[in-house]
This record gives C-alpha cells, sequence and structure tokens, in this order.
C-alpha cells in the first residue's frame, strides 16, 4: 500500500511534478544536445504588434542586438512585461537565446505575507504569476513544467543572482522599482555573452521607500552621464496616453494623478 503525506516535503513536491513530467514525454520532443525542449503542441511563435509609437520603439530596442539591456519606465498597462515576455518566448523559440531567466524583487504591496512554503519556484510564485499568465498563452503548463525542470525557464530571485554571470539568456527584470541601488547595480552586472535583460518598473508605484529606489537611481546617473554617449543601454519612457489597458485604468491613474 501506497501512503500519500498530507504536508508533502519539497523533494515529494519535486518527484510528483517528475512523473507528471514523464508521463507527458510523449508530448515534446528533447535535443539533449543543446538543452532545448520542443513542445510539439505548441503554439506558433508569437506575432507581436505595436499599439502605439511607443511600443513601438521599444520593440525596436528589444529585437536590435546591438542592445543589451533595455530599460522600459512608465504606468501600468503600457506593454511593459507583456511585450519582452512575448519577445522572449519568440526568441527561444526562433533559437536565439536557448534560457529565459525570471526575477523581480520579492516586496508585496503593503502585506506581509511570512513565510511561504514550497521549493524556490514556488516561494516565488505570488510575484511571477503576472509572467507565467504571458506564458500559458503560448505554451501548455505541462509544457511550462518541463521546461522549469529542464531550466530553460529559470526563476532566479535578486538574492540568489550574486556572482553569477547569465549566458545565451533572455533575463525579464519585473518591477525592478522595488529594488535597492546595491540590488539593481548587481543585476546589470550579472549578463554575460549572447544575452539581453529587460528591466521594468513603474516608479511611481514603488513600495519601498523612495530613497532606497535602485530603479531611479540608476536613470538619474544615466542621465547625468548622457544618454547619447550609451551603445548597449536603451530606455524606453511610456506615459499615459500609451496605456493599452481598460479604459477605467487610465481614469484610476488619472484620478491618483499620474497623469503625465
Amino acid at each position: 500500500m501506497t501512503y500519500i503525506s498530507e504536508n508533502p516535503s519539497s523533494e515529494e513536491r519535486y518527484m510528483a511534478r517528475k512523473k507528471r513530467v514523464e508521463r507527458q514525454s510523449n508530448n515534446h520532443k528533447v535535443n539533449h544536445h543543446n538543452n532545448d525542449i520542443v513542445p510539439l503542441y505548441r503554439k506558433k511563435t508569437p506575432t507581436i504588434l505595436p499599439r502605439n509609437v511607443a511600443q513601438e520603439d521599444y520593440l525596436y530596442q528589444l529585437a536590435d542586438p546591438s542592445t543589451n539591456i533595455v530599460f522600459a519606465i512608465g504606468p501600468a498597462g503600457t506593454g511593459k512585461t507583456l511585450l519582452c515576455t512575448q519577445m522572449g518566448i519568440k526568441a527561444y523559440m526562433e533559437r536565439e537565446v536557448s534560457k529565459i531567466v525570471i526575477t523581480r524583487p520579492a516586496v508585496s504591496v503593503d502585506e506581509q505575507h511570512g513565510f511561504l512554503p514550497g521549493d524556490l519556484n514556488e516561494k516565488m510564485a505570488p510575484w511571477t504569476r503576472p509572467i507565467f499568465d504571458i506564458f500559458e498563452k503560448h505554451f501548455s503548463v505541462s509544457q511550462i513544467e518541463s521546461m522549469l525542470l529542464e531550466n530553460i525557464i529559470e526563476i532566479a530571485p535578486l538574492a540568489y543572482m550574486r556572482g553569477r554571470t547569465f549566458e545565451d539568456s533572455w533575463i525579464i527584470a519585473d518591477e525592478m522599482q522595488n529594488a535597492t541601488k546595491s540590488q539593481m547595480k548587481m543585476l546589470l552586472t550579472r549578463i554575460g555573452n549572447n544575452t539581453k535583460m529587460i528591466v521594468t518598473g513603474d516608479l511611481k508605484q514603488h513600495d519601498r521607500g523612495f530613497s532606497e529606489n535602485g530603479l531611479s537611481d540608476f536613470i538619474e546617473l544615466v542621465e547625468t552621464y548622457d544618454e547619447h554617449n550609451l551603445s548597449h543601454i536603451m530606455i524606453s519612457k511610456f506615459d499615459m496616453q500609451d496605456v493599452e489597458r481598460h479604459p477605467a485604468v487610465i481614469e484610476i491613474l488619472e484620478i491618483y494623478g499620474e497623469d503625465d
């Protein structure tokens, strides 16, 4: 008789997930030579079309191979995270990169949740959920689980990134207005060969004290340095007129005075 623990350990959860993935093996073609999974049932490569001039400029920077780091700054609903995630999926599907790395500060909006159970991916799930919602439009849940197990999708909390260098990767650093100054510097120096990093954030929605806002601090440093001298770093700025969400979102932001 097999007994199932009411409170399975992280290892038990991992093994259960691994068995589910193995049962799905007929749905995937695995190329172990380049550590790549080619889902047989995936949707076609995303067709990504800009909805306004700001998004068009942003997509150009994301596609430009000479630009290694792209900053996307602006209010909610402007497509900062959506477009960079879709472009990351496209880059992976077209074999331009071998993995997609997701990171963001683990800071909640005025709520403290205490210790979260589970493995590293499960602990980060509340913060990475918006990005995985986008992944699920292009891959099945089982395919995403396979990609996580094969380290094709890697969730890399900022606290565990020191000392690492990411190569052949598409890095999505989301909600970075909540990063500290030291975290921002540490993140930006993790980039390696054939890697693009996209840093998104809304300077008006920070959940830390503004004096500790690493994103704002770096943007100010860039402006002092002179943006025109940059060759590997680009900044895309969005404002209220670029919001593409429900019209109610625009009204709410205007009520809060975020109309510039």
